[in-house]
């Protein structure tokens, strides 16, 4: 791959088999802030802070036109209806590295290939698209279903952030995982590989 590669942000919609992704919009508001009021998605994601709708209303409308990020809506195929977001955060265009997140809304939408296609489409879009080099996580010993997502997809763990989250009166750590763009290559090929 080329060292000398350029980072394009670019946020088109992106279509997959299950699911749909988006640029997240101000109208997105109400279902992130139900997500982010979510128990068991707070509890997964380490989340602690307490969010208000009028604040979470003004992040999402300025999402779209941040130059170092790019926010998706996880929609379904027959419902625009935001059901989680998908996130390549901290984009660093010098390192052509990024942060990935991921957040389904509630945990009815867990179990249904929903976080795998999102994951997928989000690092295609990334390597593919922006030319990302490099791209990592960060998931919480206690939530291997994630894990193995990552896993599955393609990231590689790194190591342990030892005791990192108190929740609930114990600690907890933090696993580093992360994927490079020759590993993309390699076990995906290009899209016009794969005609």
């Amino acid at each position: 791959m080329s060292i000398c590669k350029k980072i394009t942000i670019s946020k088109p919609s992106i279509s997959g088999t299950l699911i749909n992704l988006r640029p997240i919009v101000k109208e997105d508001a109400q279902g992130m802030f139900e997500s982010l009021n979510d128990e068991e998605g707070n509890r997964l994601t380490g989340t602690k802070r307490t969010f208000t709708f009028e604040g979470t209303e003004k992040w999402c409308a300025g999402l779209f036109n941040a130059d170092d990020r790019v926010d998706y809506a996880i929609t379904l195929k027959d419902d625009p209806a935001f059901i989680g977001e998908v996130v390549l955060s901290s984009i660093n265009a010098e390192e052509r590295n990024a942060n990935f997140r991921i957040a389904l809304g509630n945990p009815k939408y867990f179990n249904k290939g929903y976080g795998s296609e999102a994951t997928y489409l989000m690092l295609k879009h990334g390597f593919e698209t922006l030319g990302l080099h490099r791209i990592e996580l960060e998931v919480f010993d206690f939530n291997p279903r994630a894990q193995y997502v990552y896993e599955k997809v393609g990231f590689v763990k790194e190591g342990v952030h030892r005791d990192v989250l108190l929740w609930e009166g114990k600690y907890h750590n933090a696993i580093t995982m992360s994927i490079l763009e020759d590993e993309w290559f390699l076990k995906y090929g290009t899209e016009s590989e794969n005609k």
